[in-house]
C-alpha cells in the first residue's frame, strides 16, 4: 500500500472489504454489522453522538462497473428540541445505495465512489444520508407546547400555565385612578 493517495485503513468500522466478490459480476454477500459512529454525523442542534453504535445491514454485490452497495443504517439521535430546549433522543433508519467503481472503469465520474484497493467506505454515504434525513426542526415529541413567551416556563411541564392579561400603558392611569376611587369608597363607607 505505498500509493501517493491516502488509503483506507480495513480496520476502521466503516470500511468494508469487497476482495472475495472477485470482481464477478452477479456475486453478492450481505453483511451485518455494528460499527462506531464518526464524529461530525450531524447538525449543531441534532446528529449522531460520536462513538455510538451503528447497526449496518449491507448487501455488496459485483456488478460490471464495481462493487453496488445497498441496505440501511441504523443510528442515534440526540440533540435539542427547538420549541423547550428539552431533549431529543430517538433512533434513525437511513437507506443506503451507491456504486463503487473499480479504478479505470468507463463509469468513472468525477463525482462517483471508488473502490480503493477493494475497500469501500461507507463514512461519506452514511455521513451525507443521515444529515438528509436528520429534521430539520427537531422536537421533543410530536405536540410540544414549547416555552412561555413571557416568562420562559416549559409549557409542556404546565399547560394550564397562564398570566394576567397585560395592561395597556395608556389605560394604565386610569387603573390607578379606579384603585383610589375604590380605597376613598372604602373611607366614606367606615
Amino acid at each position: 500500500m505505498g500509493s501517493a493517495h491516502h488509503g483506507l485503513d480495513p480496520r476502521s468500522d466503516l470500511v468494508l472489504d469487497t476482495h472475495e466478490l472477485g470482481r464477478r459480476p452477479g456475486i453478492s454477500r450481505h453483511v451485518q454489522t455494528t460499527a462506531s459512529a464518526p464524529t461530525g454525523l450531524g447538525l449543531d442542534v441534532i446528529g449522531v453522538p460520536p462513538e455510538s453504535e451503528i447497526e449496518l445491514d449491507v448487501r455488496l454485490e459485483s456488478v460490471v462497473e464495481g462493487v453496488l452497495v445497498t441496505g440501511t443504517a441504523v443510528v442515534q439521535l440526540r440533540g435539542e428540541c427547538v420549541l423547550c430546549l428539552g431533549d431529543v433522543s430517538r433512533e434513525l433508519t437511513v437507506d443506503l445505495q451507491e456504486l463503487y467503481v473499480y479504478p479505470g472503469s468507463e463509469a468513472e465520474e468525477d463525482e462517483a465512489s471508488r473502490l480503493q484497493n477493494d475497500l469501500v467506505d461507507l463514512e461519506p454515504i452514511l455521513r451525507d444520508q443521515v444529515v438528509l434525513d436528520l429534521p430539520f426542526r427537531p422536537l421533543c415529541r410530536d405536540d410540544c407546547e414549547g416555552l412561555c413567551a413571557t416568562c420562559g416556563a416549559n409549557l409542556n411541564d404546565n399547560p394550564d400555565h397562564g398570566h394576567d392579561a397585560p395592561v395597556d400603558p395608556r389605560w394604565a392611569a386610569l387603573a390607578d385612578l379606579a384603585g383610589d376611587g375604590d380605597q376613598q369608597d372604602r373611607s366614606t363607607d367606615s
